[in-house]
């Protein structure tokens, strides 16, 4: 398998959710933190790409859901929502 720009994508996507990952349980990073459901919604959207080129049913369902409650967390805690 060679490294196509699907193959990075998908590598890349990997990493930030697994970094994600590693700084909330390091506590570095707080999971109501808005920078948190960027960063999975950043990985689950690169990895869907690399579906794209490597199709895989199962990986497309769990990385649909990664990226929809992501972006649920992001309209939750967005620094930028009105208060009210």
């Amino acid at each position: 398998m060679g490294f196509d720009v699907y193959t990075v994508a998908g590598a890349i996507g990997s990493a930030i959710i697994i970094a994600a990952y590693l700084a909330n349980q390091m506590e570095w990073m707080n999971a109501r933190d808005w920078r948190y459901s960027v960063l999975n919604l950043v990985g689950s959207v690169l990895i869907l790409i690399s579906l794209y080129a490597y199709w895989n049913l199962a990986a497309a369902v769990i990385e649909a859901f990664w990226a929809a409650i992501s972006i649920y967390g992001l309209l939750r805690t967005s620094p930028w929502r009105r208060a009210g």
